[in-house]
C-alpha cells in the first residue's frame, strides 16, 4: 500500500472512519423517537429496517463522496460499488442492532470499515447508545479509547461465556436453536446481545471469551472482526475457511481449537 500515493496510510483511514462514525452515531441516537415509526421489513417480518437505517447510511456514504470520492462503498441498505484495484472500499452497517434500537435497548452500533484489496486495514466500531467505541488498523493493534485491548486468556471452553446471535429465517433459527441446546451443556454460559459488531468487540476486551454466528454479511464484521483480530483473536470459519457467511468464529488462540472443534461436531454451519 505504501507504493501507492493513491491510497492513505490506515491511521489516516481509521481517522476519516471515526470522524464519520461519530456523526453518524450522533444522528441515529437523535433519530431514534421518530425513526421506530417508520418501520418495515426486509428478509423476514422480523428483520427489520428503521427510517433511520437508511437516513444514516445516505449521511455516511455522503460524507464519504465528499472526502473520498474515488472509493467505492458497500452498505447494508443500498447496497454499494466495487473499488478499483488498490483504491479503499468502505463497508458499513449504519445500524448494526436494528430491532435493539427498535426497542430502545443500548446495544446498536455504528460499524465502519475501509478495505484495500480485499483486506480490511482499518476500522471502528461505536456504540451510539453510549458513545463506547473501538478501533482498529492492521498490525496497529485494537483500542477502546487508549487502552489497548488484548483478548481473554480462557483456555477452557467448559469456563467460557460465550456469545453468538441468531438468523431471521425460521428454519434457520431452528438449526441454531438445536445447535445451541447441545453447546450450552459444554460452556460456562451463553449471551446473545444482537448486534455483531459490538459482539466482536466485547470478545477483543474479554467482556466474552468467545463469539460465533452463522449468517453475517461483509458488513456485520468488517470493522468488529478487526479489532478482535488485533485484540490477538483468531477470527476465522470452519475447516480453514474465512470467515463469511457460512460461520464466523472469533476467539483466543488457546481456546478456538476446542470451540471449532465443537462447532464442527454439531454441524454449526449447516442447516438453511
Amino acid at each position: 500500500m505504501a507504493e501507492n500515493a493513491e491510497v492513505p496510510a490506515p491511521e489516516e483511514l481509521l481517522a476519516i472512519a471515526v470522524r464519520i462514525a461519530r456523526e453518524a452515531a450522533g444522528t441515529a441516537r437523535r433519530m431514534r423517537a421518530e425513526a421506530i415509526v417508520d418501520v418495515q421489513t426486509k428478509s423476514t417480518d422480523t428483520d427489520v429496517v428503521t427510517a433511520a437505517d437508511k437516513a444514516v447510511e445516505r449521511e455516511v456514504v455522503e460524507a464519504l463522496r465528499r472526502l473520498r470520492p474515488d472509493d467505492g462503498v458497500l452498505g447494508e441498505e443500498y447496497g454499494g460499488s466495487a473499488a478499483p484495484a488498490g483504491r479503499v472500499r468502505w463497508i458499513l452497517d449504519p445500524i448494526d442492532g436494528t430491532v435493539n434500537y427498535l426497542y430502545g435497548l443500548p446495544q446498536y452500533a455504528v460499524s465502519l470499515a475501509a478495505e484495500v484489496d480485499g483486506v480490511v486495514v482499518a476500522g471502528v466500531v461505536r456504540n451510539a447508545a453510549t458513545g463506547d467505541e473501538w478501533t482498529a488498523t492492521r498490525g496497529g493493534g485494537a483500542w477502546r479509547g487508549e487502552r489497548r485491548l488484548q483478548g481473554s486468556v480462557r483456555a477452557s471452553l467448559d469456563q467460557a461465556l460465550i456469545a453468538t446471535g441468531f438468523g431471521y429465517d425460521p428454519a434457520r433459527r431452528a438449526h441454531q436453536g438445536a445447535v445451541l441446546a447441545t453447546l450450552i451443556t459444554r460452556v460456562r454460559d451463553i449471551r446473545r446481545f444482537g448486534a455483531a459488531s459490538l459482539d466482536l468487540c466485547q470478545a477483543a476486551e474479554g467482556g466474552v471469551d468467545a463469539y460465533f454466528e452463522k449468517g453475517l454479511h461483509a458488513w456485520d464484521h468488517a470493522a468488529g472482526g478487526l479489532v478482535a483480530a488485533e485484540a490477538g483473536l483468531r477470527v476465522s470459519g470452519l475447516d480453514g475457511r474465512p470467515a463469511g457467511e457460512d460461520m464466523l468464529v472469533a476467539a483466543p488462540p488457546a481456546l478456538f481449537p476446542a470451540l471449532h472443534d465443537a462447532l464442527v461436531e454439531l454441524d454449526a454451519a449447516g442447516g438453511p
